[in-house]
Order: C-alpha cells, then sequence, then structure tokens
C-alpha cells in the first residue's frame, strides 16, 4: 500500500507544535491588505498575531484567498513523485472555494500518475475544528489505513466536531458580511455577544446570544460540557484571536465544568481572524453530533 500523507490549508489554524505531533502539512491560502496578498502563515512568518489584530481593531478591513491553484500543483507533484498519496483536509465549502480548487487540480494532475489516489475532503468546519479532523485523519493513516479508507471513515464524524465561538463585538463580522449593519450596531450598543457554531452543512451560524462577555464564557463553555457529556477523554481546545488572558479564564472553567478534560490554548490563525475579528473566543472538541442544532 502506498504511503499517505495528511495535508490541510491555513484555515486549520493547527500550530506547528501539532502539526508535527500529528506530521500534517498545510498549503497556504493569503491574506489581502492594502491590495498586497501576503502567505497566510500558521506561523506567523510574515506578522505577528498582534500585528493583524492591532489593524483590524484599528478598523482597517483584511480580506482573504483560497488557496492558488499553483499551491495545490507544487505540494500535489511533490508527493507524487515521491510516491505518496494523498488526504487533504480542506476548510468548509460553504467558506471558502479551496476544497473545489483542490478536487480540479488533483484531477489534473493524477492524469499522470496512474495509481496514486488524492482525496479532497470538505470538513464541514474552519479553524480548529479543521484541524480537528485532519489530526482524526493522522490517526487513522498511523493505523494503516489507506487513503481511500481515511475518507470513508472522516466523512462521518464531520458533525461530531463541536465548536462554540464568541466574539468582542460584531464589527470584523459586519464588514466580512457575516451580519448586518442594524444587527452589529445593536448588538454592539446592548452589549449582546453571539454564540456561533459550524453547523450541520459546514456554514457558521449564530444559534444564542449571551449579554455581557463573562456570560458568553460560560455559555460557550456551558455547550461544550453538553457535547462531550458522552466522550471518556475529552480534549477541549481553546483559541483566541490575540486575547490570551480570556482563553486562559476560559480554560479554567472548561477545568472546572468538564472534570478530567485536557486543554490546549493557541491562536486563531490569520485566514479566519480575518472575518471574526480581534478578541475572539472559541472552543473544540469531538462530541455529540452538531446536527443537534438543526432541530432547535
Amino acid at each position: 500500500m502506498r504511503p499517505v500523507k495528511i495535508v490541510t490549508d491555513s484555515c486549520s489554524d493547527l500550530p506547528k507544535e501539532l502539526r508535527e505531533k500529528f506530521d500534517i502539512d498545510y498549503i497556504k491560502m493569503n491574506t489581502v491588505r492594502n491590495s498586497k496578498e501576503t502567505p497566510a502563515s500558521l506561523d506567523w512568518e510574515f506578522y505577528s498575531p498582534k500585528e493583524l489584530y492591532d489593524v483590524i481593531r484599528n478598523g482597517e478591513r483584511v480580506t482573504t484567498t483560497a488557496v492558488p491553484p499553483t499551491e495545490f500543483q507544487k505540494y500535489f507533484g511533490e508527493q507524487l513523485e515521491k510516491g505518496n498519496d494523498i488526504v487533504y483536509i480542506a476548510c468548509s465549502g460553504k467558506l471558502s472555494g479551496s476544497v473545489n480548487v483542490g478536487k480540479v487540480e488533483a484531477e489534473n494532475i493524477l492524469k499522470g500518475y496512474p495509481g496514486a489516489t488524492i482525496c479532497c475532503v470538505d470538513s464541514l468546519n474552519a479553524c480548529l475544528g479543521e484541524g480537528l479532523i485532519a489530526m482524526r485523519a493522522a490517526e487513522l493513516r498511523d493505523e494503516g489505513k489507506s487513503a481511500k479508507e481515511i475518507e470513508a471513515a472522516i466523512l462521518p464524524v464531520r458533525n461530531n466536531v463541536n465548536q462554540f465561538a464568541t466574539v468582542h463585538n460584531l464589527n470584523a463580522l459586519k464588514a466580512a458580511g457575516r451580519v448586518t449593519g442594524s444587527s452589529a450596531f445593536f448588538g454592539n450598543l446592548l452589549g449582546v455577544k453571539p454564540i456561533i457554531i459550524s453547523d450541520a452543512v459546514g456554514n457558521n451560524v449564530p444559534i444564542k446570544k449571551a449579554k455581557g462577555r463573562l456570560n458568553s464564557f460560560k455559555e460557550i463553555v456551558a455547550l461544550t460540557a453538553e457535547g462531550v457529556k458522552n466522550e471518556k477523554n475529552p480534549v477541549v481546545y481553546i483559541t483566541h484571536s490575540d486575547c490570551e488572558e480570556d482563553a486562559k479564564e476560559v480554560e479554567e472553567m472548561v477545568k472546572e465544568t468538564i472534570p478530567g478534560a485536557v486543554t490546549y490554548i493557541t491562536y486563531i490563525g490569520p485566514i479566519i481572524g480575518a472575518s471574526i475579528g480581534a478578541d475572539a473566543v472559541a472552543l473544540f472538541a469531538f462530541g455529540d453530533s452538531i446536527e443537534r442544532f438543526s432541530q432547535q
């Protein structure tokens, strides 16, 4: 059986430590500021988290691109030349066109490599939710599964990623078209903090509102605790957009609310950060299917 490489993209927000632990590669998207494209590095090679989020705090709009076709061509070509098959875990197709670009480039390049396999999987998630799917794929690879077997095992568990996020204000989401101008105005005025999930088809949608920052933290912790109640050894990932002290406060809440939970804190990367804005906090964990919210 051919060796398998697991690759994701800049939306996955997997820090170097986790990429190395699970032997996961990633393909870069781009951020765009003042018409200049910069690779969206998860290692913050081109600007620091504070630099990015201070730009956003100051009201400047940072936009993003999908993975360029040339990046897929380069990575796919290099791995196929080495005799590897590939499983690409992509950002939700509802949020990025990268998965479709990847499928087109995979189909084209595979014409020159009979017997090779490239699976492009829509994770139905973004941020570390996508990262969790990539880590699960890496575990399956380490169990000796083929690319096709990994894809088949991943598809049914995509909705088991529980994401609960809250933002400090709605300005960035308004600029990204996630909320209307009037909603953003009254939300900020009244101190309302939306609770956002990745739903069963890969959209980011608000499901609840909390009054005040502290209550929003309590809400995302409570929702996470409910989601992982059937997990024996839950691992809860805490991501933040340049508000580490808040993330640490949420971590303490998680430890108090979910006994035995293992926690991990990391940054929201540049692609997701450009849309969600500064001072957001999100929790991610495998748990009960997120489809339960579609019935509310």
